[in-house]
């Protein structure tokens, strides 16, 4: 065994309410992407901001990457950098484009898979695994990703790691700030010409999610850098809540710039007091439950998310029966989040672990 490797390696300590609000925005987004099957005009949705946890994990992930890397970017190089990065992420890609294959083929509500040759479908599956952005399915919006939507996220976050790791680690702070203060220019551009930081996932609007990772990204690799970590009391639940409150924001005239004001300078500022607050001992394990769940749930619940398309545009259920569609769909995503976590994706990981240190 590489002893040296195994040291460097070691994964570090979390930030327990960190993963905990990871696990809020993970909900905040199955949820929102729910209710945005039954209300198309977004005004109307409850949680119509729920897409904006998207910037939270981009921001999330700027600091948790400088936590873990910057101290041995050095030591450990790009080689074993970008292995760490790919073993943490690319089980869980794979896994969704499976689930997204098989309910592309087998909706038992709807769908026309009928009308895509074994070329085609064989193409989507792998530009879902791999990452290769190819938005060609009409009916679900020409997603980047037609069989895993939220893998564009994804796409964006192995760029963010690709920079990091050839340019930003080895950036001195003021020259990172000018580059955040681009970022939030770009954001601010993006932000006001579609109305909206909604976009990122489509051909369409496929640079929107450069501008929402590279402002939000670097703002969290800043608060690292700086050390802006704000001490309280406010807690998990108190973070969670103020999170949450970003998701259920009402659409007004001005909605573009105050979901600029959000990213800009709100989910930074969790990001710094949850990094700073204190946890109960009984908060503790809810909260490592929810980091350690909410990848796994963001990645494997949308294949599910079309089959409930499907299954509302035929059958319409509306008020209670609707609601308890939607608690118990989250339900089983969670169940389903948690037994891919316990049987494949913590397998995957600790087998692809163990390989990389033998000689």
């Amino acid at each position: 065994m590489n002893t040296v490797n195994q040291e460097i390696l070691k994964t570090k300590q979390h930030f327990t309410v960190l993963d905990g609000l990871r696990g809020i925005a993970a909900l905040g987004v199955v949820t929102y992407h729910f209710m945005e099957m039954v209300y198309t005009d977004y005004t109307k949705n409850i949680i119509g901001h729920g897409f904006l946890a998207v910037d939270f994990f981009f921001c999330l992930s700027g600091f948790v990457i400088g936590y873990a890397y910057d101290d041995r970017m050095e030591k450990m190089g790009l080689v074993e950098f970008f292995k760490s990065r790919i073993i943490r992420l690319h089980p869980l890609v794979f896994f969704g484009s499976i689930l997204g294959l098989l309910a592309f083929l087998f909706d038992p509500f709807g769908g026309h898979p009928a009308i895509f040759s074994m070329g085609k479908i064989i193409l989507l599956f792998l530009s879902s695994a791999f990452l290769i952005p190819f938005p060609i399915i009409e009916e679900r919006a020409f997603n980047l990703f037609g069989l895993n939507a939220p893998s564009w996220s994804l796409f964006w976050e192995y760029v963010a790691n690709i920079v990091y790791a050839f340019i930003l680690f080895r950036l001195s702070k003021k020259y990172m700030v000018a580059l955040a203060i681009l970022g939030a220019i770009c954001l601010l551009l993006v932000a006001y010409h579609s109305g909206s930081l909604m976009g990122g996932w489509a051909g369409s609007n496929f640079w929107d999610g450069g501008a929402r990772i590279f402002y939000s990204f670097l703002a969290g690799l800043l608060i690292f850098r700086y050390k802006l970590i704000i001490k309280n009391n406010l807690g998990f639940v108190g973070l969670s809540i103020l999170l949450s409150l970003t998701f259920l924001m009402p659409f007004f005239k001005y909605n573009w710039l105050a979901e600029f004001l959000v990213v800009l300078l709100y989910f930074p500022l969790l990001i710094a007091l949850g990094a700073g607050t204190n946890i109960s001992e009984g908060f503790k394990k809810p909260c490592i439950f929810l980091g350690k769940i909410s990848y796994p749930l963001y990645m494997t619940h949308y294949a599910a998310i079309w089959m409930f398309s499907n299954y509302y545009n035929v059958h319409k259920p509306q008020g209670s029966e609707l609601a308890m569609i939607i608690i118990v769909g989250v339900a089983v995503l969670l169940l389903l989040a948690y037994l891919t976590m316990i049987f494949y994706d913590i397998p995957v990981r600790k087998y692809l672990s163990r390989k990389r240190v033998q000689k």
